[in-house]
Parts: structure tokens; C-alpha cells; sequence
């Protein structure tokens, strides 16, 4: 028998109740625009860049890159699935045009990658 029983676990770590987990955020944040993004992935995390491309020039920079799990990009997902919903209730539909929507959420070609696996 155990003589050192363990004391009982405060109430946010029993079954069925949330931790609440506090988050900062650096006084020097820097908010960054992107209107691109290129996604690639492995078995083990989802990686996104996101990049920015100006209107009318040639080149566009990437600026944050985001690596994550499978489940918390899922996790993510769903999150914006959400928020843009609310969006479109309070604000309306968001109209998407089908061939740039395409262009921008694709990973670059590089000029080694063979054009037959299209």
C-alpha cells in the first residue's frame, strides 16, 4: 500500500473541465499581410508560408512561415471555417474568382520540378 497518497488534482485538471492557459504577446509583434500561400506536407506537419505579392510586380516575398501538426492545422481549419462564416453572416458572402483563388494557394514551380507531373 502507498504510503504517500497523492493529494487530489485541482478542479481545472479533472475530467471534462477546460484549463485555462494564458497566452502573451510581445510588445514588439509586428503584423505581417499576406495575400499568397504555399502549402506543403509530411506524414508528421503541415507547413504554411505566407507570402506577399504587390500589385504590378514581378516578385513576391515570403514573410512567416507556419509549421504544425496534422490535427492542429485540422484544428485550425475549422477555426477559420467558423470565423468565416460569422463573417459572411455579418458582412455577406465572400466572392472568390475561381482562377486566382487557384493561383494563390498553390506552392511554386521551380525550374527543376518536372512539368509531366501536373
Amino acid at each position: 500500500m502507498n504510503e504517500n497518497p497523492k493529494p487530489n488534482p485541482p478542479a481545472s485538471e479533472l475530467p471534462g473541465k477546460q484549463k485555462r492557459i494564458t497566452i502573451d504577446m510581445p510588445k514588439n509583434l509586428t503584423a505581417v499581410y499576406s495575400n499568397v500561400a504555399f502549402m506543403r506536407y509530411t506524414p508528421a506537419e503541415i507547413l504554411i508560408d505566407f507570402a506577399q505579392v504587390l500589385p504590378g510586380t514581378p516578385r513576391g516575398q515570403i514573410l512567416s512561415r507556419i509549421i504544425m501538426s496534422p490535427m492542429h492545422a485540422k484544428m485550425l481549419q475549422r477555426a477559420l471555417a467558423d470565423n468565416i462564416a460569422k463573417y459572411e453572416r455579418q458582412f455577406g458572402e465572400i466572392r472568390l474568382p475561381t482562377p486566382l483563388a487557384d493561383q494563390f494557394f498553390r506552392f511554386p514551380k521551380h525550374e527543376d520540378d518536372d512539368d509531366d507531373n501536373k
